[in-house]
């Protein structure tokens, strides 16, 4: 891309940069997961100071079409993911539905003994065994959340020994071999910011907006099976919901 800022134009240059950023994303000329060129390159190429470049740069991550992995540069982002609130859907299915091919890394799997919050969401006694999941989600590649999962091991025995997240998911899983259909689901969903364990994990700033959910679904008996926790990135998630009047 050659040099097309004007220094006699009353736009500041910043601006002249993220737009002509922003028209090249627009015209295909990076696609999303590209990786842009550096601070570095964009300031010699451009001329221009690295307050500029940045100013531009943290412009476009603002308007979500691009993001920062540290230590590894900037990319094109893809498009967001709309996710619909109206009923239960595994990750794996809705990133069919949107067109993405779905991965999942289980970062660890353990049997664990039901603190007291998590005990009286599922309706359990403290200490009860749980069988925890904890897996990061990505989408052609790119980390969108993880997710926590809680299953009282007793309805579920032997899960994680029978089963490998990585490339089954645990819905399917759950019904195929428990007989358990997730047949309904209560949420909360509030703003956090991302700690720096999880940050590192979805690859981006320590601090950067999640969305986060907690859930508990319930089975055809609307006995208790799973509490969910889910960070998403909130530059890629955005969850909607349909309301009539």
């Amino acid at each position: 891309m050659r040099d097309q800022l004007s220094r006699q134009s009353s736009t500041p240059l910043y601006q002249q940069l993220h737009d002509l950023l922003r028209g090249g994303i627009a015209a295909g000329e990076w696609r999303p997961g590209d990786m842009l060129p550096t601070e570095t390159e964009l300031l010699q190429q451009h001329q221009v100071s690295r307050v500029v470049v940045r100013q531009a740069l943290d412009a476009l991550v603002k308007e979500g079409l691009i993001y920062r992995q540290r230590g590894r540069g900037t990319f094109v982002a893809h498009p967001t993911v709309d996710q619909g609130l109206g009923r239960i859907v595994s990750f794996t299915e809705e990133m069919r539905q949107r067109g993405f091919q779905a991965g999942t890394e289980v970062l660890s799997a353990a049997l664990v003994a039901a603190p007291e919050d998590i005990a009286a969401r599922l309706g359990v006694t403290p200490g009860t065994e749980l069988a925890h999941i904890t897996r990061l989600r990505l989408a052609d590649g790119e980390p969108l959340s993880i997710e926590e999962s809680f299953l009282i091991h007793a309805q579920c025995p032997g899960i994680l020994q029978r089963h490998d997240f990585a490339g089954e998911p645990l819905r399917e899983c759950l019904e195929r071999d428990y007989d358990i259909r997730l047949t309904g689901a209560r949420q909360s969903i509030r703003a956090t910011a991302a700690t720096p364990g999880v940050a590192r994990s979805l690859g981006i700033e320590p601090g950067a907006p999640l969305l986060h959910i907690d859930r508990v679904s319930y089975a055809q008996d609307e006995a208790p099976v799973e509490y969910l926790r889910v960070d998403h990135r909130g530059d890629r998630y955005v969850l909607y919901n349909e309301l009539r009047g």
